[in-house]
């Protein structure tokens, strides 16, 4: 009878310590995570941001070449010739190219998205931690219970609308 005790008392101390380790291994694991997962969020936004800057700069410059030049080819090609109205009208003029400016558009839209995605994933990540804190056995298993801190990275408009709770402002093109 003894020896049985002494067996159960094992096992379940046995199965004690492969909990504890268990459930502080997952909790160091999300830790972790989490600031690799913070790292990664700068190294988008500095990607975005230096994106959106060149693909900006690019069709910028695009435009301010176009105007500047357009007027010097159609002044040039029409200026010593008297019929110069009617060649313009029948004739195919450079035209100012948008497709850099939907690049831009599409390029704006699509970094916005890998950045808004790459904090829902910190997000994730930390509930998934708050959940393991907070669920039985587990939150008896884990030793460091400090929280993770990270704040969302938002606008001063939506954190305006956070504060007080109304968005009345109307996008203005």
């Amino acid at each position: 009878m003894k020896i049985l005790l002494v067996v159960i008392v094992a096992f379940v101390a046995l199965l004690l310590i492969i909990l504890f380790f268990h459930y502080n291994n997952v909790e160091v694991s999300l830790r972790k995570a989490a600031g690799a997962q913070e790292k990664n969020i700068a190294a988008i936004h500095d990607a975005m941001w230096k994106i959106i800057k060149e693909k900006a700069g690019v069709a910028e410059k695009y435009r301010e070449t176009f105007e500047r030049i357009y007027p010097e080819l159609i002044s040039g090609r029409y200026k010593s010739d008297s019929a110069g109205a009617m060649k313009w009208i029948k004739e195919s003029n450079p035209d100012f190219d948008t497709a850099l400016y939907s690049d831009l558009m599409t390029a704006i839209e699509s970094q916005r998205i890998l950045f808004q995605r790459a904090q829902q994933r910190m997000l994730d990540i930390i509930r998934e931690r708050d959940t393991l804190l907070n669920k039985m056995p587990d939150k008896f298993f884990i030793m460091n219970k400090e929280p993770i801190s990270y704040e969302v990275i938002v606008s001063d408009h939506t954190r305006d609308v956070m504060e007080t709770r109304t968005d009345n402002e109307l996008l203005q093109l």
